[in-house]
């Protein structure tokens, strides 16, 4: 079904293989856009926030069925903020 797949990192222009692997993962995750990083940049980005480690998490109230949750960003309150099922159901 899925195919490797040459990129072009828009981090340092250097070409990279999006597996047949990678790309099952991705779909698996619900995830839409392919990586526009290679390994290294997405490797030396992850490293430069922090390493991967434990994100700052926010409590909020979900705009659709009002249980409260967790988002790992700083709601802006110009936009409404789901949790992790009406999320899901929204997309």
């Amino acid at each position: 079904m899925y195919e490797d797949k040459t990129l072009a990192c828009k981090e340092c222009g250097q070409e990279f293989v999006f597996t047949a692997n990678e790309q099952e993962f991705y779909a698996s995750k619900g995830f839409q856009n392919e990586p526009g990083r290679c390994p290294t940049c997405r490797a030396t980005r992850k490293q430069q926030r922090g390493g991967g480690g434990p994100r700052q998490m926010y409590t909020v109230v979900c705009s659709n069925c009002g249980v409260e949750t967790q988002v790992p960003f700083k709601p802006s309150g110009d936009r409404p903020v789901y949790c992790r099922d009406c999320f899901q159901s929204q997309r």
